[in-house]
Protein backbone atom coordinates (compact mmCIF):
# COMPACT_ATOMS: atom_id res chain seq x y z
CA UNK A 1 0.00 0.00 0.00
CA UNK A 2 1.34 3.41 -0.99
CA UNK A 3 2.10 5.77 1.87
CA UNK A 4 0.20 9.06 2.09
CA UNK A 5 2.66 11.89 2.49
CA UNK A 6 2.56 15.64 2.11
CA UNK A 7 3.21 16.59 -1.49
CA UNK A 8 5.89 19.00 -2.49
CA UNK A 9 5.17 20.94 -5.67
CA UNK A 10 6.12 18.69 -8.56
CA UNK A 11 5.46 17.73 -12.13
CA UNK A 12 3.94 14.44 -13.13
CA UNK A 13 3.29 12.79 -16.47
CA UNK A 14 0.07 10.84 -17.00
CA UNK A 15 -0.79 9.20 -20.32
CA UNK A 16 1.86 11.31 -22.07
CA UNK A 17 0.58 14.62 -20.66
CA UNK A 18 2.50 16.67 -18.10
CA UNK A 19 1.00 18.50 -15.14
CA UNK A 20 2.44 20.81 -12.50
CA UNK A 21 0.85 19.80 -9.19
CA UNK A 22 0.66 22.12 -6.19
CA UNK A 23 -0.80 21.14 -2.82
CA UNK A 24 -2.41 24.06 -1.02
CA UNK A 25 -0.79 24.59 2.38
CA UNK A 26 -3.95 25.08 4.47
CA UNK A 27 -7.27 23.32 4.87
CA UNK A 28 -8.18 19.84 3.69
CA UNK A 29 -5.85 18.31 1.10
CA UNK A 30 -6.45 20.32 -2.08
CA UNK A 31 -4.38 20.03 -5.25
CA UNK A 32 -4.12 22.46 -8.16
CA UNK A 33 -3.11 20.80 -11.44
CA UNK A 34 -1.84 22.92 -14.34
CA UNK A 35 -1.81 21.07 -17.68
CA UNK A 36 1.64 21.99 -19.00
CA UNK A 37 1.41 20.10 -22.32
CA UNK A 38 -2.19 21.04 -23.07
CA UNK A 39 -3.19 23.36 -25.90
CA UNK A 40 -4.52 26.09 -23.58
CA UNK A 41 -1.88 27.83 -21.48
CA UNK A 42 -2.61 27.83 -17.76
CA UNK A 43 -5.56 25.43 -18.07
CA UNK A 44 -6.07 22.74 -15.46
CA UNK A 45 -8.23 21.64 -12.58
CA UNK A 46 -8.42 21.36 -8.81
CA UNK A 47 -8.93 18.16 -6.83
CA UNK A 48 -9.87 18.20 -3.15
CA UNK A 49 -10.19 15.48 -0.54
CA UNK A 50 -13.50 15.67 1.31
CA UNK A 51 -14.01 14.15 4.73
CA UNK A 52 -10.36 13.32 5.31
CA UNK A 53 -7.18 15.09 6.27
CA UNK A 54 -4.99 12.41 4.66
CA UNK A 55 -3.18 13.58 1.52
CA UNK A 56 -3.66 11.73 -1.75
CA UNK A 57 -1.18 9.09 -2.84
CA UNK A 58 0.73 9.38 -6.10
CA UNK A 59 -1.61 6.81 -7.65
CA UNK A 60 -4.65 8.84 -6.56
CA UNK A 61 -3.15 12.00 -8.06
CA UNK A 62 -2.57 10.12 -11.33
CA UNK A 63 -6.17 8.88 -11.26
CA UNK A 64 -7.42 12.47 -10.85
CA UNK A 65 -5.33 13.64 -13.82
CA UNK A 66 -6.47 10.70 -15.93
CA UNK A 67 -10.11 11.46 -15.13
CA UNK A 68 -9.57 15.07 -16.20
CA UNK A 69 -7.99 14.01 -19.49
CA UNK A 70 -10.88 11.65 -20.22
CA UNK A 71 -13.27 14.62 -20.06
CA UNK A 72 -11.30 16.84 -22.48
CA UNK A 73 -12.84 17.68 -25.84
CA UNK A 74 -10.00 17.02 -28.33
CA UNK A 75 -11.31 19.74 -30.67
CA UNK A 76 -11.03 22.51 -28.07
CA UNK A 77 -8.64 21.23 -25.40
CA UNK A 78 -11.19 22.23 -22.76
CA UNK A 79 -13.56 20.12 -20.67
CA UNK A 80 -16.34 18.66 -22.75
CA UNK A 81 -19.76 20.24 -22.30
CA UNK A 82 -21.51 16.86 -22.53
Amino acid sequence: MEERTELQDRTMTVDGETFAVHQRPKGPPTYDFTWLTGPNEGYGFTSAVHGSTAPLTGAELEEAARGFLEEIDPATGFLSED
